[in-house]
């Protein structure tokens, strides 16, 4: 069982991968592909005359300010368009694909964090009325049923509250509970990079190896997004994952090179 996460940053060749994760699917490889859409959402949003607004939290991550309207947009663009830009591609790579989001089923839930706090300017500020929160509850047995039935799932935010208000999370951390919730042998995060780098952006740099117990120390080596993936990295070990590879979702069969161990491996 391999969880794969498909960024949604520019770059990312959404047919490579679902090439590829169809040739794995149809030798009998069990798989849950799980995506973002992070660019698609910014371009959308300010055709749309709702510009992105990205805000940093007091532990110094960045995430997207999630008002209602924007929260509309991403889901439009996430659960829509991208979701079954997808599952059409694996269709047509003779992949049985069936795509959800974390509302449908209650697939992912969490807690809705309608007030948050964050820096701006300098000065601590707390922000109401926000749709985001973090996937505390896995429905693993809904998926199970489309693996047992013969399906490939693929995932797209939002989630849901235990009100049943939608919520915007993170994607990489979505991956890494759905590979503990599944007991996955391991989660592969694709990204537009070949993985975690010492000095960004000098792929020259890549860090190719991590111990499992030394994960969280390399997060002084993530610049931007890649924070969450390191985290969601923490976390998928922490939860019994055995391996999670950073890798390059640019190039030709990236998920079978990323089994082979191309990008950096924590393991």
């Amino acid at each position: 069982m391999f969880v794969i996460k498909i960024g949604g940053s520019q770059g990312v060749c959404f047919e490579s991968i679902a090439e590829d994760a169809a040739r794995l699917f149809r030798e009998g490889q069990r798989l849950v592909l799980v995506h973002g859409g992070s660019a698609q959402t910014n371009q959308v949003a300010t055709q749309l005359g709702h510009p992105p607004e990205f805000v940093t939290s007091v532990s110094g991550f960045s995430s997207r300010r999630t008002d209602r309207k924007t929260l509309e947009i991403f889901t439009m663009v996430c659960a829509g368009h991208i979701n079954k830009r997808l599952v059409e591609l694996l269709q047509k790579q003779k992949a049985n694909a069936v795509g959800l989001s974390g509302l449908d089923g209650r697939i992912w839930e969490g807690a809705r964090k309608d007030a948050i706090k964050v820096i701006h300017q300098g000065r601590r500020m707390i922000l109401r009325d926000d749709f985001t929160g973090k996937v505390e509850k896995v429905n693993a047995a809904l998926i199970r049923s489309l693996l047992d039935a013969g399906y490939l799932p693929v995932l797209s935010p939002p989630a849901v509250s235990y009100e049943g208000d939608p919520i915007n999370i993170d994607g990489d951390r979505a991956a890494a509970a759905t590979a503990v919730a599944l007991q996955a042998e391991a989660l592969i995060i694709l990204s537009n990079v070949p993985g975690l780098m010492e000095k960004f952006p000098d792929e020259s740099t890549l860090i190719t190896r991590i111990p499992a117990k030394d994960v969280e120390k390399f997060m002084a080596f993530a610049e931007d997004r890649m924070k969450k993936k390191v985290m969601g990295a923490a976390e998928a070990v922490a939860g019994g994952v055995r391996q999670v590879v950073f890798a390059d979702g640019r190039i030709p069969a990236p998920i079978a090179a990323a089994i082979g161990g191309k990008g950096t491996v924590i393991s």
